[in-house]
């Protein structure tokens, strides 16, 4: 009996019912694509992010001693250097996915033909490298320094004596791509690099010359060294364990340490950064690795406040609607009433009229939000958005939620509807 007055009331009310699911299924569409949106956000910001260079810089140890203790700049004491068999250890940490570029350097200073002395680092630019795990991988310059302009071409590893020549010392040597620079090696020999792009970046690139890092360690009778080696990685946002962790790790108790240390914050990606290279000190860049933290907080929180406010659109659209349908139906609810039905029964009635109207509206709105959020991605961020399966449950408490609170003033109503004064017209 109880299906069959539901089944009428929905055949009888079915306007107003589509457009209570129609502005359900538009509450939900929204806070779907933008729950979706900020779970997997987390990932494309950083990725975005990775384009302003490196957040973790890695020097020798003793080199970081003298500089932090006793302020010696680089030159003032015999340079210590890290090795480049040791590069390919950074995939080998727990958080092996989250690095996901790094370039080794080795700086210093070459004698022109002409007689000027002029900075040269050697660099990767597009290096392929099999990993220790077996895994195949590219990085190098070109992934790490992606504002760099260039004109010309980015040198390739085939080419080892190709270089790029920053603007400012080009200018000042008065050479331009396609030129050679001929310079003098450690062992007394000459040698020559060939200009295959001039580079404009903003920085110290700008009065460097920027070669493959063999040539380089050739040039500086350095074979196998590095003197840094600049890491990308995708962070967590810092909070107080890691500031903590950041300062001194065995402060931590057992269970502090087990979660940060499998927590990606950039204090412990550099923390297992030093245990696999060798003689090394990793650290932070602050001002990249914070300000990563703030825009992904800000970018999450920016998406769960639409989220919020779509929905309580849609719960005040459902409470109008509601309200509505009830007023239009008082003689027919009234009767109900009259002949015997209980508040409860009454109730029960318009929100399962409601709740079936919601779920369709609901299912809708999920579906029709998958596609808003792969749109939202590919817009924003040039790819698709994952699925997350944790918004399912997320969404069925708060289309709950948003039915119920949105029935409230409608219910409320409802209870206080007489039967005698309905039916007399009143």
């Amino acid at each position: 009996m109880f299906w069959q007055m539901v089944k009428g009331a929905v055949l009888r009310q079915g306007r107003q019912l589509l457009f209570v699911a129609l502005t359900v299924a538009l509450g939900v569409s929204l806070a779907t694509a933008m729950l979706n949106v900020m779970f997997d956000v987390g990932d494309k910001v950083n990725q975005e992010l990775k384009a302003f260079g490196a957040n973790i810089t890695v020097t020798s140890k003793n080199a970081s001693i003298l500089k932090d203790i006793y302020g010696l700049e680089e030159g003032s004491a015999p340079k210590e250097y890290l090795l480049e068999e040791d590069v390919g250890k950074l995939k080998t940490i727990f958080w092996t996915n989250n690095i996901v570029a790094f370039s080794p350097h080795l700086t210093g200073s070459i004698k022109l033909e002409n007689g000027e002395t002029v900075a040269l680092t050697g660099t990767w630019f597009d290096h392929y490298m099999k990993l220790p795990t077996g895994e195949e991988f590219s990085t190098g310059e070109q992934y790490m320094k992606s504002w760099w302009q260039i004109d010309g071409a980015w040198p390739t590893e085939k080419d080892t004596d190709a270089v790029l020549v920053g603007k400012a010392l080009a200018q000042k040597l008065k050479v331009k791509t396609g030129d050679e620079l001929a310079y003098a090696k450690q062992d007394g020999g000459r040698s020559f690099f060939k200009i295959a792009g001039v580079v404009s970046g903003g920085g110290e690139e700008e009065n460097q010359i920027v070669a493959q890092l063999p040539a380089v360690q050739e040039a500086l009778g350095l074979p196998g060294k590095i003197d840094t080696i600049n890491v990308s990685a995708m962070t967590t946002p810092e909070n107080e364990l890691a500031r903590r962790a950041a300062a001194n790790p065995k402060s931590l108790s057992l269970k502090e340490y087990e979660i940060w240390y499998c927590t990606s914050y950039v204090s412990s990606i550099a923390f297992q950064i030093e245990e696999v290279i060798q003689n090394s000190v990793a650290r932070p860049v602050r001002q990249i690795a914070e300000s990563e933290g703030r825009i992904l907080d800000k970018t999450q929180l920016l998406m769960l406040l639409i989220t919020i406010l779509s929905l309580l659109s849609a719960t005040m659209g459902v409470s109008n609607l509601v309200s509505a349908n009830i007023m239009e139906r008082s003689r027919e609810l009234g009767l109900l009433k009259a002949i015997g039905a209980t508040d409860r029964s009454v109730v029960v009635l318009v929100l399962t009229e409601i709740f079936m109207a919601g779920l369709i509206g609901g299912v809708a709105g999920y579906f029709a939000g998958l596609g808003f959020a792969q749109i939202i991605g590919h817009a924003v961020f040039g790819s698709g958005i994952a699925v997350n399966m944790m918004v399912i449950p997320l969404l069925i408490v708060l289309l709950i939620l948003m039915l119920l609170l949105g029935s409230l003033p409608a219910i409320r109503s409802l209870l206080g509807l007489h039967p005698a004064i309905v039916l007399h017209g009143r």
